[in-house]
């Protein structure tokens, strides 16, 4: 799948940066590379594709070329149950110099040996590694993030930083680092890309790729991945949102009503009254509520054991996590995992 070079009238006049993340092949154009693992975000792809596709045509010549790859050469199909037409075997190409890995859900279960010794090769031979979305579980198992920092989508972290602990996770958009690159997918890949463009070719045809896409401009990488709690619940009380943000920040060691009191400097009896009214609960209950919905997700999502999951989530007994669960949905957490699997 190679970008078509189509001559434009809107060609862009900044020159390129002088440093630049992506490696470029021999005549002076950048390949990417995408390998698809299944299920994975067509999203992410296309916002990675589409400005590179975009920055050619304004170009009026080709800057930029891309091909996806699968472990065989066989169509890979995205969790929208969609599939591209060409797929590229990763032994019959040339040793590709960008590679992003994109993966979406259930990325563990797509960690081949073939795949794991082909990316030692890749990082042996100095090729940059990316990552899209939860890509970087691939990056990880085959131990080429160590002393790298990476960003992954936000409701993938808790498994992966359960996980791998031992690897530090940026909460950013995008993180470019020393010959790695992550992303947390979505549309933040097209921040990225925008970004590379700019760093690459200037930020002149960077901008313009934003006004073809009818985008306001570039995300920068600090901002949030998510919609922040105010709007989130509908929240304007500032001592809350304090109080909430502590609930996510400790989950797997809650802190006590009072703690949580002190720390936003009101009453415990104030922080009860205000649960109540924004809540409609305590905050042991709605504090109890995040900590098992994240047992949910750990359960769907890694394969920490049913007792490691109930620790990561604060419960001091298996058996008491078990009766919680169950009390909150319906059923084990032996049985979510197998209805989930």
């Amino acid at each position: 799948m190679h970008s078509p070079v189509q001559p434009g009238s809107m060609a862009a006049a900044a020159s390129p940066s002088v440093t630049s993340a992506l490696q470029p092949d021999a005549d002076g154009v950048i390949t990417l590379s995408f390998l698809l693992l299944p299920e994975y975000a067509m999203v992410s792809l296309l916002s990675a594709i589409e400005p590179l596709r975009i920055a050619n045509r304004l170009a009026g010549k080709q800057l930029y070329r891309w091909q996806c790859l699968s472990e065989d050469g066989q169509v890979v199909p995205a969790s929208n149950q969609m599939a591209l037409q060409q797929h590229l075997d990763i032994h019959a190409v040339d040793t590709p110099r960008n590679l992003f890995v994109n993966a979406s859900f259930h990325p563990e279960r797509y960690q081949s040996p073939v795949l794991i010794d082909w990316l030692r090769r890749l990082n042996r031979r100095g090729c940059l590694l990316g990552a899209l979305d939860t890509g970087c579980h691939l990056l990880a198992r085959a131990g080429l993030l160590k002393g790298h920092s990476v960003t992954l989508h936000w409701e993938a972290v808790p498994a992966f930083q359960a996980t791998y602990p031992d690897i530090l996770i940026s909460p950013e958009l995008f993180d470019i680092g020393r010959n790695r690159i992550t992303c947390a997918g979505g549309t933040a890949a097209t921040d990225m890309m925008l970004h590379l463009i700019a760093q690459h070719s200037g930020t002149a045809l960077a901008l313009q790729i934003c006004d073809q896409c009818i985008k306001n401009g570039i995300r920068p990488p600090s901002e949030r991945q998510r919609i922040g709690l105010p709007r989130q619940l509908n929240i304007h009380h500032p001592r809350l949102i304090r109080v909430l943000g502590l609930m996510e920040q400790h989950l797997e060691t809650p802190l006590t009503p009072t703690e949580l009191a002190r720390s936003a400097f009101i009453s415990l009896r104030q922080l009860e009254r205000l649960c109540q009214r924004f809540l409609n609960a305590s905050p042991s209950a709605y504090y109890l509520k995040l900590r098992l919905e994240r047992a949910r997700q750990l359960l769907q999502e890694s394969n920490l054991s049913v007792c490691d999951v109930g620790g990561a989530c604060g419960f001091a007994s298996a058996s008491h996590f078990c009766r919680c669960y169950r009390r909150h949905f319906g059923q084990s957490p032996g049985a979510q995992r197998r209805n989930a699997a």
